[in-house]
């Protein structure tokens, strides 16, 4: 989770270069292939001299190649084995396997596992065929929180002061265009109260329409959230609600079955009243609840 700098700066436990060290890392993102440090440092804000410094300890501590003849560096066997390692002891990555290819087989849509990575969703899982070609995500690609069906989902299962938390973040960082996506993200509210799913239809990319749906463990990991999406055209609103929606959370739940004590008990559904301006969803996503 990103630490604000006055936070940071007033965490005595903070080692402030491990966090800079990371972020290099964190740089890198899927069919990138090579950065230099010019390319880092616009990623992560951060000077280029120190960038400098920290790709040649990253590199003499072997979680980079440099690639001299390009002047740029790559992640190395060292950086991608941390990757391994924490997808091998996500054991419902595996455990949900065979249950997201179900699901895809029965509707055609890509179906992915994702978790939190700040204002993202990272895929750590994902079951895709021919069919779902227009849409381009696989384990490690990155989608935002705000906008997407597993986003929303993941953002209404956190306990109510980690939501609040990410709410200061959304403002902070996305400015003037935060009023429309909180919107979306009340609206969200509402249909996990009355539905248990939530959809984005063209909100984060025009072409891509999905549902969504979150898993809470009671193993302190967690929350999880899965989707299932595909192009627009294929995946209609109507589509989406009457038939993916549903399909979906059936889904979560024969895994919630499958995972016996270790999944959270659902909360009671109630049918929410139809909230006006001010309503308690709406509290809630100004940060108020």
């Amino acid at each position: 989770m990103k630490r604000s700098v006055k936070s940071a700066a007033t965490d005595r436990n903070f080692v402030v270069a491990l966090a800079r060290g990371l972020d290099v890392l964190r740089a890198f993102r899927p069919n990138d292939g090579m950065l230099g440090n010019q390319e880092i440092a616009a990623r992560t804000n951060l000077p280029k001299p120190t960038i400098s410094r920290l790709t040649y300890t990253l590199t003499k501590l072997g979680y980079l190649t440099p690639v001299p003849r390009f002047e740029k560096y790559q992640l190395a066997p060292a950086a991608m084995a941390l990757g391994y390692a924490a997808l091998a002891n996500l054991g419902i990555r595996s455990l949900s396997e065979p249950f997201r290819d179900e699901l895809m087989r029965q509707t055609g849509g890509a179906c992915a596992i994702g978790a939190r990575d700040r204002l993202s969703m990272i895929y750590f899982g994902q079951s895709r065929s021919s069919m779902t070609v227009g849409v381009q995500l696989d384990v490690g690609s990155r989608i935002p929180i705000a906008t997407t069906a597993m986003g929303r989902a993941y953002f209404w299962a956190l306990p109510a002061e980690e939501r609040a938390q990410l709410l200061r973040e959304f403002r902070e960082h996305y400015g003037s265009r935060w009023a429309k996506m909180r919107d979306g993200l009340e609206q969200a509210g509402e249909m996990v109260a009355k539905y248990g799913f939530v959809i984005s239809a063209g909100e984060w990319q025009d072409d891509v329409h999905a549902a969504g749906v979150a898993l809470t463990l009671n193993d302190g990991t967690g929350p999880y959230a899965f989707n299932c999406g595909a192009p627009a055209f294929r995946f209609t609103e109507e589509r989406l609600r009457n038939d993916i929606g549903p399909r979906l959370l059936a889904m979560v739940r024969n895994i919630e079955a499958a995972l016996g004590g270790l999944a959270a008990p659902q909360p009671k559904k109630t049918e929410p009243k139809k909230n006006k301006s001010g309503g308690k969803v709406a509290r809630i996503v100004e940060g108020l609840g």
